[in-house]
């Protein structure tokens, strides 16, 4: 697909891909019938796929236990015109009051989602109005309190993209393609499924490297040392079952020491770490270069060409 017409994800997402394309896609497998993703956010990989043509002909299923993720990416996919007519009534009176207005809208947003919004059919309005506070929110964060209320204040932008029409519709179209679905799941529930044939892309809220560098509300919960341990489990018996898993997380030691286990190694999964750039944190001298983790029991596309170019001169000789 060319550079002009590629798809982008649709919200800003902490923790969101983009920047770690390069040395996933050095993992993505050339064979494989079916996708999942059971941490999707902003659907980074998912997109850079699609883009390569790497799903062409195969079925992808997306999941995410965030309910307004999955809610508004549903209505995106099913009502993108009338998404894009609320987000544009939206911008228009952004434009007229700017951050005063970004208020009234997060208390807006909380009020429908505390009368049951996230219970029944999220609507195109409620999707709007998230996607709205995702341009126009600090850093396009998705946080929220214990009582679970959207809590991310105003950011500091000066003229904003809040609704770009034509963007909107390519993702819908994306997700409208036949064999691909959008769920709302655990991650536990959805890796349950992987098996030989799948390949398998995990992203979950990072472990924190300090006591202050967590950032994991994405749902009122968290996301728990504990949730880690489950996940690591999941993955292995994901990897024993013949699916092609790609994990991406930080380089803290009970990382590594999770997928380090004999476990781990038997399910032929193999820690590398590779360099990144920490863009969220409070204090912007420590947004900068850290060593993060991909995981993952795939080969990387140098051992595959190696092997490929071993074999030709083996025929040759």
């Amino acid at each position: 697909m060319h550079a002009s017409s590629a798809v982008r994800p649709l919200l800003k997402w902490a923790g969101g891909k983009r920047q770690l394309l390069p040395q996933l896609r050095a993992h993505y497998p050339e064979q494989f019938t079916r996708y999942i993703e059971p941490f999707f956010g902003s659907g980074a990989v998912f997109f850079d796929l699609l883009n390569s043509g790497h799903l062409k002909g195969r079925r992808a299923k997306l999941a995410d236990l965030n309910p307004d993720l999955v809610g508004c990416y549903l209505a995106v996919r099913d009502d993108v015109e009338d998404v894009i007519r609320a987000l544009q009534a939206l911008a228009g009176e952004h434009g007229r009051r700017g951050n005063d207005f970004y208020y009234t809208v997060r208390e807006r947003f909380n009020l429908v989602r505390a009368a049951g919004g996230l219970r029944g059919l999220y609507t195109p309005e409620m999707a709007a109005m998230l996607i709205y506070l995702n341009r126009t929110g600090f850093n396009g964060l998705f946080r929220q309190n214990q009582a679970g209320e959207f809590n991310v204040p105003a950011g500091r932008y000066l003229n904003p993209r809040i609704c770009d029409a034509l963007h909107l519709r390519a993702v819908a179209s994306a997700w409208q393609n036949r064999g691909v679905t959008i769920e709302l799941g655990s991650f536990d529930g959805t890796l349950a499924e992987a098996g030989r044939g799948d390949f398998v892309y995990c992203d979950p809220p990072y472990a924190p490297l300090s006591r202050t560098a967590s950032f994991a509300h994405y749902t009122a919960g968290g996301f728990t040392a504990f949730d880690q341990i489950r996940l690591q489990q999941a993955v292995v018996m994901a990897a024993r079952r013949g699916a092609v898993v790609v994990v991406s997380n930080s380089s803290a030691p009970e990382i590594v020491a999770g997928y380090s286990t004999p476990e781990a190694a038997a399910a032929g999964l193999v820690v590398r770490r590779v360099p990144a750039r920490r863009a969220i944190n409070s204090h912007a001298a420590r947004r900068g270069p850290v060593d993060e983790l991909i995981i993952t029991n795939a080969i990387p596309k140098k051992l595959r060409m190696a092997k490929v170019g071993l074999k030709a001169r083996r025929k040759t000789a």
